[in-house]
């Protein structure tokens, strides 16, 4: 367990406070009240915040271009294309991953054919493997050399295609993997990331390294803010999943389907059509469709039941949506009868299940498109082993089983989430709500041998539950303003994050506490509560009663 002293010692290297995507937004300074007694105004604030973290993508369509001729040059090698992140940038390599596969399967549905090799074209992996989609395993980002050697152990060789997204620019295991891609292949790595060059150079050495390298390709997708201060499974995860799944999912699949799409004008006009589509949706239904599906999850909660996610297409993106709560507000992940140290906290307040599965791995299939990958490094952690990922059942008679057992039988609500025919439906308690998808996304003819219908589907389900979540956790207390102040901190980042936090809260009541005496305090609160209170808070007030 790393203490204040061993993580000052670090010195500059978590201290990200400079950056764009850990600044306040502007526009939601007062978000937690909206969130409690405007919920419309509070919906279209953050539709609106979405709609402009868009328009980076429509401004780096002819770079994104790049990256799919790269795609496309790769596969006719006979190589494959690696897909690596962390925490929110992981979940999304997973997720494009898995809609990749989804592709895969339902052109060869429609054509009736049998197994394809495609499906194996594209290799997704994260910070802890497969299980870091449940909950983070603290620490592994801030290794650069785990980023390196999880490539590897997944036979990365020369000529292979690693895209590496990173929100920030500057997480270690992602730079990790990034470099040692540059070293391995002769195909340039692909970097994400969303902050300004000039920061990132001035400010992180690990940062200036990446995007001063020659062999590194960079894409630039600066978004400023995130709605919730820090939050990047918002707007700068949105934009990285689009980015790279407007460029993966529209190169045609080898052997099996072609594409319209032949030039960088052909593909710019399928991104904004993509975009454009994407922004109505949000401008216009965002406000009609999520309010009651927010009071009603935050009742639920407020009255002490529980709710039950049930999934019958989308899961990736629900199951994504659902467990990046739990770092963001200091709640309890998903966990299983063998996860001791999950049982020590408070039940999560939701679970998940796949519908229609009779086995554990069998769910596990369905949410990845893939059997999972655990990396089984017990030596590291032992949570990284096969068997612990295993336990995990989000088969609906497991996950009902579990829920029992773990909560003494309370009540439990179910909220459904699927496709019918051609529309997005949410269904919970009295309220069911459907949203038509567009029968024609791209123009005439382009459409064919693309995934891009399905990558719209998604991506307009995660910022709807994006802005979901956030407001339910708002109507529940669990930040402060547009501050994240019920974070948890697992590693050197969230650590930094928490003590600026608590730092910003001191100074508006006029008390100027220093840095480090800020992190000494956190190390010595974290100590004596639980995962589920507020870091953040408990800080700020054990230094405001103690002024150090």
């Amino acid at each position: 367990m790393q203490t204040a002293k061993e993580f000052l010692a670090t010195g500059t290297k978590f201290q990200l406070g400079f950056l764009e995507t850990e600044k306040s937004h502007p526009k939601t300074r007062e978000l937690s009240e909206l969130a409690r007694t405007d919920l419309r105004h509070a919906i279209a604030t953050l539709a609106e915040i979405d709609c402009d973290a868009l328009d980076v993508v429509s401004a780096r369509s002819e770079q994104i271009y790049g990256l799919r001729r790269q795609i496309e040059e790769t596969w006719a090698s006979r190589h494959r294309v690696f897909l690596c992140g962390c925490g929110a940038t992981g979940r999304l390599s997973l997720a494009l991953e898995c809609m990749h596969r989804e592709r895969v399967a339902q052109y060869l549905s429609d054509t009736k054919g049998g197994q394809s090799a495609a499906s194996e074209l594209v290799v997704s992996f994260m910070a802890g493997g497969d299980v870091a989609l449940v909950h983070s395993l603290e620490g592994f980002e801030d290794f650069p050399e785990y980023g390196a050697r999880q490539l590897r152990d997944l036979g990365f060789c020369d000529g292979d295609l690693l895209i590496a997204c990173t929100e920030g620019g500057e997480t270690p295991y992602v730079i990790g993997a990034t470099e040692e891609a540059a070293q391995m292949s002769q195909r340039s790595p692909y970097f994400l990331y969303c902050n300004p060059d000039t920061i990132l150079c001035e400010h992180v050495e690990r940062s200036r390294r990446v995007i001063e390298n020659p062999k590194i390709t960079k894409i630039n997708l600066t978004v400023g803010p995130m709605a919730l201060a820090g939050s990047t499974r918002m707007q700068a995860s949105t934009v990285l999943q689009l980015a790279v799944g407007l460029a993966l999912l529209s190169v045609p699949i080898p052997g099996l389907a072609t594409s319209q799409i032949n030039d960088a004008k052909g593909f710019c006009e399928v991104c904004d059509r993509v975009i454009v589509e994407l922004k109505k949706y949000l401008s216009r239904e965002a406000i009609r469709f999520l309010p009651g599906f927010i009071e009603r999850e935050a009742n639920e909660y407020l009255a002490g039941r529980y709710v039950m996610y049930g999934v019958n297409a989308y899961g990736i993106t629900v199951f994504t949506d659902t467990t990046e709560r739990a770092p963001t507000f200091s709640l309890t992940p998903f966990g299983h009868r063998q996860a001791e140290r999950l049982l020590q906290l408070k039940p999560s307040l939701c679970y998940i299940y796949m519908a229609d599965n009779k086995t554990s791995l069998e769910a596990w299939q369905k949410l990845l498109g893939r059997a999972p990958r655990p990396v089984n490094w017990t030596e590291v952690d032992t949570r990284t082993a096969p068997q612990y990922l295993e336990a995990f059942d989000f088969t609906e008679r497991g996950a009902r089983d579990f829920r029992t057992w773990r909560t003494n039988s309370a009540e439990h609500t179910d909220f459904r989430i699927g496709k019918n025919k051609n529309s997005l439906y949410w269904d919970f308690r009295d309220l069911q709500r459907g949203l038509v998808l567009p029968h024609e996304l791209l123009p005439q003819g382009k459409n064919e041998g693309t995934g891009v219908d399905s990558l719209f589907a998604h991506m307009l389900l995660k910022t709807m539950l994006n802005i979901h979540s956030t407001l339910v956790m708002g109507r529940l207390n669990r930040y402060k303003r547009n501050l994240m102040t019920w974070v948890y901190p697992t590693n050197g980042k969230l650590i930094d994050r928490a003590a600026r936090y608590a730092r910003t809260l001191l100074q508006e009541d006029g008390i100027e506490i220093s840095y480090e005496d800020t992190v000494h305090a956190l190390f010595e609160v974290k100590k004596q509560i639980t995962g589920n209170d507020s870091v953040v808070l408990a800080t700020y007030e054990y230094l405001k009663k103690n002024r150090v």
